[in-house]
């Protein structure tokens, strides 16, 4: 992929989708696997669950429809026979898209404007849940049982994404999956998945300085030392109430071991004062082979002297005068995984918790993965592609946009996706269709 079009991310995932493995046998197989897997994949893309159901009708109707020119897809397939199909398929199979557009980012230049503190990129780490339910299940399926004897029966990831202070976007990574593994008796939880992720990704995303980014639970020494272990610099919230040695080592301390910093920073039409504390070598942990990490946090007041913000951090980055206040906004940044990622996913078009279907093997992660990486193409084409930018900056929100692709798709026939944008172009107005002055 020299440029980055949605034609060129089709083509590399009709590719992978080409490659999945297919338990059918004889000759009579109506549908090839890569039209299995596009058409689970456009419903994502377009946020459309109708969108499979519309282009049948199109075909019927036209002889042509926006499944074929958008997607590569020769023949749409029922919603059921994709199911099934897809459930013995590993969303692992999917991995190779997500390698080949980090790489594509890399060599663009692009990912070397998401940087954080010393310069290093951010990889923020978080555990979502995309399922649940009291009464599906599955043998891949976590669960939580209840005082009432109630269980709850979920899925979850650890998703990982690049992310930078002053970015809104987020880039999406390999995920990991939290499932019950071979060989162990305990029910998988999201530090372990987070410890297979470096194992398996540490000589795919650690090029140059990498900083990793995590909420309290992170912030512990098995997975501190893993991190370290692996190369990687860590900047995780440390809360007070699970790490009560480490603060009570922080309140003994004064200057020049307790180094301070008082900033007023205006906001809007007021003035805050930002107040950082910090402290090198303190322990993480009780005993004499505790962690030595360097600490710390930030408290925000108004005027009146009420807190607006309050957080702390740990890190093995040693912190100075010079470096705490962009330590402390790195480390900010990782809100970016919980609302600009995991809160899009669930709440702004892709219904990642919803049930597009669960399965009996793989197929409630296949489709996870699935609807990760269409949020990705979305990010993607929101940093190289002009006229997919000047669109979405042009309408009022994301769910207009996603409302025209709709509407657009149902009732007309585009030749291609680039073409479908020159019409919402002509239609605004903007870019080459602007009204002349």
């Amino acid at each position: 992929m020299s440029g980055v079009r949605f034609k060129d991310l089709v083509s590399l995932l009709h590719k992978t989708l080409a490659g999945l493995p297919d338990g059918r046998t004889g000759k009579n197989i109506s549908y090839q696997m890569e039209d299995i897997g596009m058409s689970a994949f456009s419903v994502f893309v377009t946020q459309s669950p109708s969108f499979l159901a519309h282009q049948t009708t199109m075909q019927q109707v036209r002889g042509k429809d926006n499944a074929q020119s958008l997607f590569q897809i020769e023949k749409i397939p029922c919603d059921n026979h994709i199911r099934d199909l897809l459930d013995p398929v590993s969303p692992q199979h999917l991995y190779p898209v997500y390698d080949r557009i980090y790489e594509t980012l890399r060599a663009l230049e692009i990912l070397q404007t998401f940087r954080g503190v010393h310069d290093s990129t951010l990889i923020a780490l978080d555990g979502t849940w995309y399922f649940s339910s009291h009464k599906i299940q599955c043998p891949c399926c976590s669960h939580l049982e209840h005082k009432s004897g109630e269980i709850t029966y979920y899925h979850s990831a650890v998703t990982p994404v690049i992310v930078a202070p002053g970015r809104p976007e987020v880039i999406a990574l390999r995920p990991e999956f939290i499932t019950p593994q071979d060989g162990h008796t305990k029910q998988d939880c999201e530090i372990a998945a987070a410890k297979r992720w470096l194992t398996e990704n540490t000589d795919r995303y650690l090029l140059g300085l990498v900083t990793l980014l995590g909420d309290d639970l992170y912030a512990h020494q098995p997975f501190c030392r893993q991190t370290l272990l692996h190369g990687f610099h860590y900047l995780f919230v440390c809360k007070p109430e699970s790490h009560p040695t480490l603060y009570q080592w922080v309140n003994l301390l004064s200057p020049p071991d307790l180094g301070t910093l008082k900033l007023r920073l205006k906001a809007g039409s007021q003035w805050h004062t930002y107040t950082y504390r910090w402290a090198n070598g303190v322990p993480l942990a009780e005993g004499e082979d505790a962690l030595k990490v360097n600490w710390c946090e930030v408290t925000v007041t108004d005027p009146k002297g009420e807190v607006l913000y309050h957080n702390g951090w740990i890190t093995d980055w040693p912190i100075t005068e010079q470096n705490v206040v962009d330590m402390v906004v790195s480390g900010r940044a990782r809100w970016k995984i919980e609302n600009e990622n995991n809160n899009t996913l669930k709440t702004k078009g892709y219904h990642l918790e919803h049930n597009f279907g669960h399965g009996k093997q793989h197929l409630s992660a296949l489709l996870a993965a699935m609807n990760i990486l269409a949020f990705l193409f979305h990010t993607v084409l929101g940093l190289t592609d002009e006229h997919y930018c000047l669109v979405r900056a042009t309408l009022p929100s994301r769910e207009t946009f996603f409302q025209d692709l709709r509407a657009l798709t149902r009732y007309l026939h585009f030749p291609s996706w680039q073409g479908l944008l020159r019409f919402m172009m002509r239609g605004l107005e903007i870019g080459p269709y602007a009204k002349p002055p």
